[in-house]
This record gives C-alpha cells, sequence and structure tokens, in this order.
C-alpha cells in the first residue's frame, strides 16, 4: 500500500536562466574564483594548525616530558621502548646532559619535518589554483569514484553471513488456474506486467521510477533524490512469480553491480523497508540467491541510527551515509507515525532470522513493549508519538492513511510466526474490537465504511487506503475470539463492497483517493483533490483475499474490471500513468509509474487469476508491499535475543 509521489507520506503510505557567451564565462570564472577562495581557506587553516604544533611543542629543556602512550603515534622515532611507557602514568625523561642534547636533536628534527610538510602544501596549493574548473572537477569524480570502489571492496570483503536453515518454501511460481478463460485473463495481466517493466527498462533504468509519458527516470524525497533502483527491487518477486526470469535476472544484475546504500541520501525508513528490504528478502526467498540477503542485511544496517531516539521510536527519515535521523516537519510537532514505525516487525524479524544479529529483532520488540504501557484514548492508537517525550501527539485515529499498516502487521507478526506470537494475537484483536466500536459505521444507503476519529469525533470519509482492511478482516477471521469468524469474513465482504462502489460510481471505473458518506453522497469523492488514481492495490488486495478465503466469482469478476479500466485510462506508450480525476471522461495524466503498481497491483491482479497453490496463505505472509515472506515455524527456534 504505496503513497502519493506528490506527498511525502500517506500511512500504509502517506499519501532566471543565465544565457549568452559572456555571461557563461563570468559564470565559470565566479565558480573557478569561489573554489580558490575556499582552497586559500583550507590552506591557510592547515598552516595555522602546523605552525601552532610548531610554537607549542614541548620544550624538554624548560619542561618536564608526560607519557600518555602515544609517542609511536605522534612522535614515530622516539623508541616505544623507554623505561616507564605506561598510558596515563607520568615518567620523567632526562638524565643529564646527554639526554637534553637528544631529546632537542629530536625536536630540531620534527620541526625541520614540519617546515617540509609546510613547503609541500604550499606547492601542491598552487598547483590546484592553476587547474581549471573542469580539471577539479575531474579530480573530484576521480576521488569520489575511487572512495566508492573502496567501499564495495570493503563490502565484498565482508565475511559471508551465517547458514540458517531455509523456511518452507512451496508454490513459488506456476499457479495454472486450469480454465482456458481465467488463464487468458492472468496472461493479460502478466503482458501489462511486461510492458510496465520493459517501459522502465528503456527510460528510467536505474532511476526509483518512470515518468511514462516524458520517458525518464523519476524520484521523490522518500528516497533522497538518490538512483536506488526502487522499482528494480519492488518488481522482482513480481518477475519470478510471472516466470519472467530473463527480466528477473536483468534486475539482479543490476543489484549486483549499482545498488549502494554508501550514498549521501536522507530516505523514508518506513519506505526503504517495505520496499527495498522487503523486496530484497522475498527476492531472496523465491530464487536462493544470495546477493539478495547480504544487500538486505546491509542495508537495514543503514536504518538502524534512526533508533538513537529517547524512547527507541525511529524518526522518520535517516541519511544513509551519516545516520543523521529527523521527522517530518509536518507530522505533529515532530512526532513519529504509527504506521511508519509499526510497519517494520516482519521485515525485521526475517533479518534476524537471516543475519543472527539480534538487534532487529530487539528494535521492533522494545517499540511493541512501548506502545503496550501506554493509556490508549477509547481504546485507539493515535496517529503521532513523540519519540522524545514517548507522548501522544494529537488525537487523530486512521485505519487509512497514517495508521493502516500498524494493525496489519501485529495480524501478520502472528501468522509469520506459526501462530505462536500470542501477544501480537491479542494486541491485534483488542485494537479490532475498538476500531469496530468507534469508527465502523454504515451509511443511509447501507454501504459499511471505517471513518476516522479527529477532535473527538468521527469524520464520515474514508480513503483507498484503508480499503485494504477488508483484506485484513478475512485474513484474520480464522483465529478470532469468541467464535467472531464468520461475522470478522462477512465485514471484509462489506468493506470490498463499498470499495467496489467506489470503483463503480466514477467515469473511468477507478476509485479515487477519498470518498465521503454525507450530505446525500455516498462512496463518492468530493474535493478536487480527491478525485485521483495513482494506481493504488488497495482495493485489488482485498478483492484477492476475499477470493482465497470465500472463491466467490465476483471478485474475480470485480478484479478484471479494475485491470481492463486500469489498461484502458492509465496505459501509455511509455508504460502507465497514474490519472487526476477518474469522474473526467478525458482526465489529465499525472505522469508517474509508481513503483508498487509492479510490486503490489500487478501482483495481486495476477494471484487473483491463479489457482490457490501459488504462494498459499498457509505457507506465506505479504508484506504491506506485497513482497511474501515464509511463516517461520519457530516452535523448536529461539530468535537470538528474543529473551532480552
Amino acid at each position: 500500500m504505496t503513497a502519493p509521489a506528490l506527498l511525502p507520506l500517506s500511512g500504509r503510505r502517506i499519501p532566471s536562466v543565465v544565457s549568452g557567451a559572456s555571461s557563461l564565462a563570468h559564470h565559470r570564472a565566479t565558480l573557478r574564483l569561489s573554489e580558490k577562495f575556499i582552497l586559500l581557506l583550507i590552506l591557510s587553516a592547515f598552516i595555522t594548525l602546523c605552525f601552532g604544533a610548531f610554537f607549542f611543542l614541548p620544550d624538554s629543556s624548560k619542561h618536564k616530558r608526560f607519557d600518555l602512550g602515544l609517542e609511536d603515534v605522534l612522535i614515530p622515532h622516539i623508541d616505544p621502548n623507554i623505561q616507564g611507557r605506561h598510558p596515563g602514568l607520568a615518567v620523567i625523561h632526562g638524565q643529564g646532559d646527554h639526554d637534553e642534547h637528544r631529546h632537542r636533536e629530536e625536536e630540531e628534527s620534527l620541526r625541520r619535518k614540519i617546515r617540509a610538510a609546510h613547503e609541500q602544501a604550499l606547492q601542491e596549493a598552487k598547483e590546484k589554483l592553476r587547474k581549471s574548473h573542469q580539471e577539479l572537477r575531474a579530480e573530484i569524480q576521480t576521488e569520489k569514484n575511487r572512495m566508492a570502489q573502496d567501499l564495495h571492496m570493503k563490502e565484498a570483503a565482508a565475511p559471508p553471513l551465517s547458514p540458517v536453515p531455509m523456511p518452507r518454501l512451496v508454490g513459488i511460481n506456476d499457479g495454472d488456474p486450469g480454465d482456458p478463460e481465467v488463464k487468458e485473463k492472468r496472461d493479460k495481466i502478466r503482458e501489462m506486467m511486461k510492458h510496465a517493466w520493459d517501459s522502465y527498462r528503456q527510460y528510467g533504468w536505474g532511476h526509483n521510477e518512470l515518468k511514462p509519458l516524458a520517458k525518464k527516470g523519476h524520484s521523490t524525497n522518500i528516497f533522497g533524490n538518490s538512483q536506488m533502483g526502487a522499482t528494480i527491487v519492488d518488481a522482482l518477486d513480481t518477475l519470478y512469480m510471472m516466470g519472467l526470469h530473463d527480466e528477473f535476472k536483468d534486475g539482479q544484475a543490476w543489484i549486483e553491480e549499482n545498488l549502494d546504500f554508501s550514498v549521501n541520501a536522507e530516505v523514508s525508513v518506513f519506505e526503504v523497508n517495505i520496499r527495498f528490504i522487503g523486496g530484497l528478502l522475498a527476492a531472496y526467498y523465491l530464487s536462493g540467491q544470495e546477493v539478495f540477503k547480504v544487500k538486505a542485511v546491509q542495508l537495514a544496517e543503514k536504518l538502524l541510527p534512526a533508533f538513537n531516539t529517547p524512547t527507541g521510536i525511529p524518526w522518520a527519515m535517516v541519511n544513509l551515509k551519516s545516520g543523521v535521523g529527523r521527522n517530518w516537519g509536518w507530522a505533529s510537532a515532530g512526532s513519529s507515525i504509527l504506521a511508519e514505525f509499526g510497519t517494520l516487525h516482519m521485515e525485521f524479524v526475517h533479518l534476524t532470522y537471516l543475519s543472527g544479529n539480534p538487534n532487529f529483532y530487539q528494535k521492533v520488540m522494545h517499540i511493541r513493549k512501548l506502545l503496550a504501557k501506554l493509556d490508549r484514548p477509547n481504546g485507539l492508537y493515535p496517529n503521532y508519538l513523540n519519540p522524545r517525550t514517548g507522548r501522544w501527539g494529537q488525537h487523530h485515529t486512521s485505519v487509512g492513511g497514517l495508521g493502516d499498516s500498524f494493525y496489519e502487521y501485529l495480524l501478520k507478526a502472528w501468522l509469520m510466526s506459526d501462530r505462536t506470537d500470542k501477544e501480537a494475537r491479542k494486541t491485534y484483536d483488542d485494537a479490532i474490537e475498538a476500531i469496530e466500536r468507534h469508527l465502523i459505521r454504515k451509511s443511509s444507503g447501507g454501504l459499511t465504511f471505517i471513518g476516522e476519529w479527529k477532535n473527538g469525533h468521527l469524520e464520515r470519509k474514508m480513503g483507498h487506503l484503508t480499503c485494504f482492511a477488508g483484506g485484513m478482516f478475512a485474513l484474520g477471521a480464522d483465529g478470532s475470539p469468541n467464535d467472531k469468524a464468520g461475522h470478522y469474513l462477512q465485514l471484509g465482504a462489506e468493506i470490498a463492497h463499498t470499495c467496489h462502489e467506489s470503483y463503480d460510481r466514477t467515469v473511468l471505473k477507478l476509485g479515487p483517493e477519498a470518498f465521503k458518506f454525507d450530505s446525500g453522497l455516498e462512496a463518492v469523492a468530493i474535493r478536487q483533490n480527491e478525485k485521483y488514481y495513482i494506481l493504488r492495490p488497495e482495493v485489488i488486495e482485498t478483492y484477492w483475499y476475499m477470493w482465497r478465503f470465500t472463491h466467490d466469482p465476483k471478485y474475480r469478476q470485480w478484479g478484471w474490471e479494475a485491470a481492463e479500466a486500469i489498461n484502458k485510462h492509465c496505459r501509455v506508450s511509455g508504460g502507465f500513468s497514474g490519472v487526476k480525476d477518474v469522474y473526467s471522461s478525458s482526465p489529465a495524466y499525472d505522469d508517474v509509474q509508481q513503483s508498487f503498481f509492479l510490486a503490489e497491483t500487478l501482483k495481486y491482479l495476477y494471484l487473483l487469476f491463479s489457482s490457490d497453490d501459488l504462494l498459499p496463505l498457509d505457507s506465506w505472509v505479504f508484506n504491506t508491499e506485497a513482497h511474501p515472506l515464509p511463516v517461520l515455524h519457530l516452535v523448536n527456534l529461539t530468535l537470538p535475543g528474543s529473551q532480552q
């Protein structure tokens, strides 16, 4: 479930030119002068430092020398075996005139070395100042390439991860539905995937996403505007399960050669976790290729500094190079977001399982324990939590943007643990009970919807993101307390029906971003900025879960209607694009092919028209980006750090 590129996130996603030869010459001259000025500043600082060292060196004729255990570092030519060399212990050197003379010679030698270093630095600075702007840039680029190569070699030389037993993997390909008509529809979905991938391969390769009309790469601030190949990583498991193995190998080769996490980029911890780590883990389990496991662990280690907060609740963003974290400025006085810090558990448990590093497991369990201690207004979890104070921000609760996947991951933590994580299941059941009591209502027209709790009252609005909940209720029906399995399966069906109506009541037969249930209008968007469709998967996701649990043919029918609408209204020569108004017969395109379109929307459509033995739900659990992770049968296995 993924956010629009227009917004920093949205819960389960959140959601004068200088011309002319003279100007150009002036611009270059200004650049060259600026660079010379910077070099002179650096040079002056270096000279000041060196002369400071020169004038403040201890003089043995006037002072006693103290040994701090650092002579072999600071003054390498001093004999490290001098009697009395103990760190932190003051030892007086100097035994008569002979020793004093020797010390003077040593210090004079050191002064000569400093003078020589001065002259060399001055000479190098002069040579730099004579070079052109282009030559300086070339040198900088060469140095950057060398550092990147050194880092790559260092990572390659890292010890391999210890092998662990591979979980039981079944149903990772095929899934032939048998029925020729259904198979024809599935083949059409596969062709749509190939068009999306081939377009990205041709026009946006290596970029995070694709602009299919402009036919060039696209990126958003959730990836720090760096080229990390988000679409490649996100699409890998979909390619594999569809049997597009040549395309899968192309993606694998790019990851092996180009996926670099040492970039100076500030990224969303949540988005990188669900798309990159989730995608790499799924690709590893499906293909068995070790590179994906290694890359997933390397990236996860880059995210760990985000947890360095007073409470252990992670920052929303972290710089992959510096480890500095911060939160979105708009998020309730610097709060972290429930759907972000609450959507890490699945991936981090698998990271600990595969790497043996207990940190990943401990981080997410700490979050759960902290949340368990907090009071919850009306039993509901507000969407904002301050990572410094551990207190809730404004009391806004949603099963859509900002809150959604927190609840999903409670249920899926239980399922992924082979139903042994009873604490996660109890927390889920309690949360759903409060949601049903305070947020779920029926409209005057008989449509069941999930509203949002804001400032003590219910807003009768439902987002496209919230439509995932129909599938969640169905997935969690088995195991519900008080024999309520039938009730929750029915609730899932009612949410699926409401979300289908939001599609059916538009001109394009594609659902809007949000829709209201008041003023006589139901399941219809009112505001212009809520009428867009950005290739989102949540409604189709619920159709698939409902199909798996009921085999009611209407879910395949509804899914096919959506697939045809996407192919008709969103397909362009350079891929697939979102549209800005689903109520207009000639809508404008947003010109973005979201990575989650390949990871989720097309995957769920393909699964909808496949047999149930493709990625069966008793063996696989899908993360919130639709990346399948195997159930870990942990009855006789203890995760490192799980008892801490």
